[in-house]
């Protein structure tokens, strides 16, 4: 049975990190945008909103918790995983008591995201 594939938006500043995970979500089957910016992502709305947002927490410009405090501003409910290099005290239980799905460091495992993915996708209807 063919199923549409789920489309995953991934919001990170580091072309590299992008490649990368455009690379890991189409292997695995995924239909994935990269964005780099908050802001670029955000404009993408109008057009499709994807079944799973990949966020980077530290983008210059407006942050990843910033996005998603966006988000529920507009009341877009889309599962949010977000991912940083740049662990903080306090900042995972701000980002998951924002609604964050998940909170992930890099680097980020492969089947972690993906199993992570997955689960979202399946949970919500994609």
């Amino acid at each position: 049975m063919n199923h549409p594939q789920a489309f995953v938006a991934v919001v990170d500043d580091e072309p590299s990190i992008c490649r990368a995970l455009l690379r890991l979500l189409r292997a695995a089957d995924f239909r994935a945008e990269a964005y780099a910016s908050a802001t670029t992502f955000l404009e993408s709305l109008a057009n499709e909103a994807p079944d799973c947002l990949v966020v980077d927490l530290h983008m210059p410009g407006m942050t990843g918790i910033e996005l998603q405090e966006q988000l529920l501003r507009q009341e877009q409910r889309v599962p949010v995983i977000i991912v940083t290099a740049h662990d903080e005290p306090g900042v995972a239980a701000r980002c998951l008591g924002l609604g964050a799905s998940f909170y992930l460091r890099k680097p980020i495992e492969g089947d972690v995201l993906i199993g992570a993915i997955r689960g979202l996708v399946v949970k919500n209807g994609a």
